[in-house]
């Protein structure tokens, strides 16, 4: 394990089919330990944003949940940060209408448990695919719908770079049931820690791996100059 701030990063690669609960909880108890490890600029405030203050925000609107334009950028900015950068994303979501925004959002909401309604809801907005309509769904709604991240999908489903609505309905399905499974009367499991787990996993594997690289490169450097 990788020490961060007083916690710890895994570094045991989860295996998706793996049904020992305590390796699931290892995994999901490493999340913020790799937030902070990952060296991303602002990843720390916004991901406290995205798991903490959005949710809250969306539920203080019922019976009428919502976001608005400026809470789904700051949610793409999340996205792209703990994943891969692409500007232009956030520049289309960031010039969407509010008005749109606020209906696209609420009807997705209110078509919940189905998925396939409220991802398309959600993908008529400009810069939103079933990626970023999964994101703003977990937000609100985590025991149902979670986030379709790189690393998760990798484990659920291969290393697929299919991110339609077909592949993310597969996606979910999968990480509901693994939910399921982990659930007990001592431990509470959603579909959304599924996936913080997978994602914790596959990232303090890169950082172990990063830091086993830099540890090798400064024995080669220190062999070098005794020579």
């Amino acid at each position: 394990m990788i020490e961060a701030g007083g916690r710890k990063t895994a570094t045991m690669e989860l295996e998706f089919e793996c049904s020992n609960v305590n390796k699931w909880k290892e995994a999901l108890a490493s999340y913020e330990a790799c937030v902070e490890s990952f060296n991303k600029p602002n990843l720390i405030s916004l991901d406290d944003y995205y798991r903490k203050q959005l949710p809250s925000l969306i539920h203080q609107r019922n019976p009428n949940p919502h976001i608005n334009t400026t809470e789904l950028s700051k949610l793409v900015r999340w996205k792209l940060t703990r994943g891969k950068w692409r500007p232009r994303l956030l520049d289309f979501v960031s010039s969407l209408d509010d008005s749109s925004v606020k209906s696209a959002s609420e009807k997705a909401f209110k078509s919940l448990p189905d998925l396939t309604t409220a991802v398309s809801e959600l993908t008529v907005l400009k810069g939103v695919g079933p990626a970023t309509a999964s994101a703003v769904l977990a937000a609100y709604a985590p025991d149902v719908a979670p986030f379709m991240s790189d690393e998760a999908m990798g484990a659920a489903l291969g290393h697929s770079k299919d991110y339609s609505l077909k592949q993310y309905l597969l996606f979910a399905d999968k990480l509901q049931a693994k939910a399921k499974e982990l659930v007990s009367e001592e431990n509470s499991f959603t579909p959304s820690d599924v996936e913080r787990a997978l994602w914790s996993s596959a990232i303090g594997l890169k950082l172990k791996a990063s830091k086993s690289n830099q540890d090798s490169e400064i024995k080669t450097t220190k062999n070098s100059k005794r020579k």
